[in-house]
């Protein structure tokens, strides 16, 4: 007679039962939650309640509650909080994966619901199910391919993970109490999970666990390293900036998008053509890269680190202060907010906004130079915002205008 998934004998492995499911449930449960405060610390660094140009995730409502003015120290902070929730979600697909093989019994289960808690606590499996592949598919999507899905990264994976994490949240609280108690006997008892008639094992519980394991650790091995600078970023395989810096010398680190990719026309950023914009209290002023260099030239020692998970090392940045800037439009003492747009023609975050205590920030430059050397097309010749803490996007490469004051 065939069986179908429903049939309690289809599923014969025998090393699915409630040991092996909650030894992965709870390396979930902590790993899970680090990737959702992270995730959520990364969309406030973009400062989304400032500026509309900003905030890709219109209408938050009440989701938006926690939202908080970006710091902008440590200067390194949104290197590490980004970095480890790229990095640990990449680590975590083995366990996941594990942990819905597990599982999968219990989708097929008949009847759908034998009572109000159990219907409850099947709406909350399907939701952490799909939950967990949407915002783990779409995430490592954004970080290899630069996304593909339709519609705009940021409320899809936004909204998603809030129902996700909603319906992860219900799962433990059913869930958390047993699965210590199945930790605590390694002798399996009677669950839904272990098969009636369970096949020959070929491997044991614990070898399926180092496997899952080693595969963690591989993927973690092949991801970490983008976050540094020569050989480890090497042994960043399945990352996008993994293999090396792109060149040599000074401006020899790494970037997420060329000049040529953002249309940056040479003829624009010439001596002859390119003027910066300053728009403030007390009118506008043009200045050219001659006049910034008669200004006060300040150093900064920062990194650049993206969204995608990737950062350099500190960077030697020269440039002109933000909040000098402010002050020759008539801001002095206390700099505003400041709006900030690009020469750029194609791609994302052509416009930013940064709030005021971080242009007030010493260290936030309207950078020149780099590491001794004038900033290449590819960094942003002939002028580039760098702030302390902020996400890379927000560091505006080819400035075009500044514009001071309320946004």
């Amino acid at each position: 007679m065939r069986r179908s998934p429903s049939s309690p004998g289809f599923w014969r492995s025998p090393l699915r039962g409630p040991w092996l499911t909650s030894v992965l449930g709870v390396v979930l449960l902590g790993g899970i939650t680090v990737l959702f405060v992270t995730g959520l610390v990364s969309y406030a660094a973009y400062n989304p309640g400032l500026s509309p140009v900003n905030d890709k995730t219109p209408d938050k409502g009440i989701l938006g509650f926690y939202l908080f003015s970006w710091p902008t120290d440590p200067p390194w902070l949104y290197r590490l909080t980004q970095g480890v929730h790229v990095t640990l979600g990449i680590t975590l697909i083995p366990v996941l994966l594990a942990k819905l093989w597990s599982v999968i019994p219990k989708l097929f289960a008949l009847p759908p619901a034998r009572s109000l808690a159990h219907a409850l606590e099947r709406i909350s499996l399907l939701l952490l199910v799909g939950g967990a592949l949407f915002e783990f598919v779409t995430g490592i999507l954004n970080v290899q391919l630069d996304y593909v899905f339709p519609g705009s990264f940021y409320p899809l994976h936004f909204y998603g993970a809030w129902v996700f994490f909603a319906a992860f949240v219900a799962h433990a609280v059913l869930k958390t109490p047993k699965a210590l108690r199945n930790l605590r006997h390694l002798k399996e008892e009677k669950d839904d999970l272990v098969s009636p008639r369970p096949a020959e094992p070929t491997v044991s519980r614990r070898g399926a666990l180092w496997f899952v394991g080693g595969g963690s650790l591989l993927l973690f091995a092949t991801t970490a390293g983008q976050g540094f600078d020569g050989f480890p970023r090497r042994t960043a395989l399945l990352a996008p900036h993994g293999g090396g810096d792109p060149g040599s010398g000074p401006n020899g680190f790494q970037i997420n998008k060329t000049a040529a990719y953002a249309g940056i026309d040479e003829a624009q950023t010439s001596g002859d053509a390119w003027r910066l914009v300053v728009v403030g209290r007390t009118g506008t002023v043009r200045l050219s890269r001659a006049d910034l260099l008669q200004l006060p030239l300040h150093s900064s020692a920062l990194p650049i680190a993206c969204v995608e998970g990737w950062s350099t090392s500190d960077q030697w940045w020269r440039g002109v202060r933000l909040r000098d800037l402010a002050a020759l439009v008539g801001h002095e003492g206390d700099p505003p907010d400041v709006f900030v747009e690009s020469l750029q023609r194609r791609g994302a975050f052509r416009r930013a906004a940064l709030r005021a205590n971080q242009v007030a920030d010493p260290r936030s430059l309207l950078a020149l130079y780099v590491n001794g050397e004038e900033l290449s097309p590819d960094h942003g010749y002939p002028a580039r915002i760098i702030v302390p803490a902020a996400p890379g996007v927000l560091n505006t490469k080819w400035v075009a205008r500044l514009t001071f004051g309320d946004l």
